[in-house]
């Protein structure tokens, strides 16, 4: 794992201040799926995308094959040999994984009827569980709709990891652990937040299928 934490920080040198919390970021993930938690993860606007883009990747294959096991390739097939065996070799292994920012009927409906800032707040109540991991990512971690999730998990016993901007912002005073790269600039916070999101992946999908 470390492997995979030296190549990013050799590729992106400016983020050597954050490598120890990457570090346990991975250790509080991992230590989730081993329990049989899983990853809620929200953002706002470009951040929404890479909520998208992480669930995408934790939820099929990223760098290996994740082959399902034999055990379920025989009930599959068993049920239906000729659907039962196309499923056993196209289904992938997966590392669960939510976003919390493409449920529109969910979402629109509370910010109607409701609060749109707790639209994230309310499905943290409905899916979090203890033991899972609430991930939320906010380039100034300002954001209220963030702050009202990472308030809602903290207090349900959900570890809460922030990946920010410069300081952190009000995250930084709720969230469990923090990874806040040194930049303000909104699209310059974002740049660095997708290698250390695909270090995540990688590190997870290593660990796990390797």
């Amino acid at each position: 794992m470390e492997d995979c934490i030296g190549t990013l920080i050799k590729r992106y040198p400016r983020l050597e201040s954050c490598r120890t919390s990457i570090y346990k970021a991975y250790e509080q993930m991992k230590e989730s799926f081993e329990r049989g938690g899983k990853i809620l993860v929200a953002g706002n606007g470009g951040s929404a995308s890479d909520a998208e883009h992480i669930v995408g990747e934790l939820m099929k294959c990223f760098n290996l094959q994740r082959k399902i096991n034999v055990n379920l390739r025989d009930k599959l097939i068993a049920i239906d040999c000729e659907k039962g065996m196309e499923l056993a070799e196209k289904l992938q292994m997966a590392l669960p994984a939510i976003s919390l920012c493409n449920h529109s009927s969910l979402n629109t409906a509370f910010l109607n009827d409701v609060d749109g800032r707790m639209c994230f707040a309310q499905q943290v109540h409905g899916y979090g569980v203890k033991g899972d991991i609430l991930l939320v990512i906010s380039t100034s971690g300002d954001s209220e709709n963030i702050l009202y999730a990472a308030i809602t998990a903290k207090a349900e016993d959900i570890f809460v990891i922030g990946l920010t901007g410069k300081g952190g912002g009000k995250l930084a005073s709720i969230a469990d652990l923090m990874i806040s790269v040194d930049e303000t600039e909104t699209y310059k916070v974002q740049e660095l937040h997708l290698p250390i999101y695909h270090c995540f992946c990688m590190m997870l999908e290593n660990y796990f299928f390797k």
